[in-house]
């Protein structure tokens, strides 16, 4: 089954570039039959070039990259790296080993998405490196596939895209929906609810997987240790000191602490914003790198998984303004009042998200061109926008195990391929599908 889906992903899905492409001009010309309005071909070039350079959605996907690349320093720095060292003595199996690595890489996927998504991927390797040293018998494939299950959860966790940026002033969105806390989306009662089943079910479902199946030996080698032989003189040497790293780290980390527990004359989860959750990285990155040229080695490692968001999100902006200027928002949105009410609706969503998700592989990017639609018709059926979004950030998450493009840092690192994971990886997709209708039904 596995084989098929990675012959049908080669065959219908070209590069995610070409993807963004191919939507526009679908959007394009769906603008010009379907529009409202009387529109011309020029004038929705025009929409569509104010939807790209639009700078309230340029400043989003600068927001996006840092927090990918500055999660993946985060994850490259010796102390983390010696954590995942200690925790993979605890994986003396496949099943414990299956289990540890989906529990720890839940819990770090909901802090930040990008240092989860490499926090699974070394700790994975690490587990294998671990195993062929000890001659234990491992499904390596499974360890893979646990790796890579944060990306389940990531969009309902502190930097999830949509939730966080609709908690912030001057948002695209904040003349239809105003601005919405994270205490009423990430931190509401329904999403604390399916986090908190989702870190039981998922480690458990891993566990009983690694009970079965097949277990060979795993033949990995650790990378050798850099030796740096470079003698350090002169100025160089403020690049490599400690106490300037430590120093100028601690005032971002005493400043983050300042604004979000002394500044504020009552406690509110206001302050968490994709600005301020990049301070914060910013801020931990370099103290646990302990030198700017360690933090900055970092940076150069994990600027390329930055590349898709930065050429790929502006054309996202353009779909979006195509879609609001020529009133195809209003058409889409009708649509979905036509056939839901306020209970079906957020299932609605929750589907169309994960389709969405197949051919824009990136929730920031899915919230610019399916947020309008999705709070246009959350508006006329009274359904609650912040169930709306929770409902697009599960949608959008939850076919990520399905598509593999998030994966490929993953396979990088542990060697693995798609083939290998993806059969576990759709196990984990049926097992989160069922936990997030419950919820969008119960709540």
């Amino acid at each position: 089954m596995s084989a098929k889906l990675i012959r049908i992903f080669k065959a219908l899905l070209p590069a995610p570039f070409t993807i963004a492409v191919i939507l526009s001009a679908i959007t394009f010309l769906l603008a010009y039959f379907l529009s409202p309005k009387d529109v011309s071909a020029l004038q929705l070039l025009t929409y569509w070039e104010e939807g790209l350079w639009n700078a309230p959605l340029l400043v989003f996907a600068v927001q996006m990259m840092l927090m990918l690349v500055l999660g993946h320093v985060l994850a490259l720095s010796n102390t983390i790296s010696k954590y995942i060292d200690k925790a993979s003595r605890l994986c003396t199996n496949t099943s414990t080993a299956a289990a540890w690595v989906t529990l720890l890489t839940l819990i770090v996927s909901f802090f930040n998405w990008g240092l989860g998504l490499v926090f699974g991927a070394i700790f994975a390797r690490k587990v294998g490196e671990y195993a062929s040293k000890n001659n234990i018998s491992l499904n390596y494939p499974l360890i893979g596939a646990a790796g890579y299950s944060g990306l389940m959860v990531w969009h309902g966790g502190i930097s999830g895209s949509a939730p966080i940026k609709i908690a912030e002033k001057g948002h695209f969105l904040e003349n239809q929906m105003g601005i919405i806390s994270q205490s009423d989306t990430i931190f509401s009662s329904m999403n604390i609810t399916v986090s908190l089943v989702l870190l039981f079910v998922l480690p458990l479902v891993m566990y009983m997987l690694g009970k079965k199946g097949e277990h060979k030996a795993v033949v990995l080698e650790s990378p050798p240790i850099e030796q740096n032989t470079t003698t350090i003189e002169g100025a160089e040497r403020l690049d490599h000191s400690k106490v300037l790293a430590y120093t100028f780290g601690g005032i971002i980390l005493f400043y983050c602490f300042y604004k979000a527990i002394l500044l504020p004359e009552e406690l509110s989860l206001s302050f968490i914003t994709p600005n301020f959750i990049n301070l914060f990285l910013l801020g931990l990155g370099i103290s646990l790198h302990a030198s700017f040229s360690s933090f900055l080695k970092g940076i150069n490692q994990a600027i390329g998984g930055a590349s898709g968001i930065l050429i790929q999100f502006p054309l996202y902006f353009g779909i979006m303004g195509l879609m609001n200027s020529s009133g195809l928002v209003s058409v889409f949105s009708d649509f979905f009042v036509s056939i839901s009410n306020s209970t079906t609706f957020p299932i609605f969503t929750f589907f169309s998200a994960g389709i969405v998700n197949v051919f824009v592989p990136s929730g920031g990017g899915q919230w610019g061109v399916q947020g309008p639609i999705i709070i246009e018709a959350a508006s006329q059926l009274n359904v609650p926008y912040w169930k709306s979004v929770m409902a697009l950030a599960y949608g959008d998450q939850i076919t990520n195990m399905l598509q593999p493009f998030w994966a490929l840092p993953l396979l990088g690192i542990t060697g693995l391929k798609a083939k290998e994971i993806l059969p576990y990886s759709l196990l984990l997709m049926l097992a989160g599908i069922v936990i997030f209708i419950a919820a969008l039904l119960i709540f």
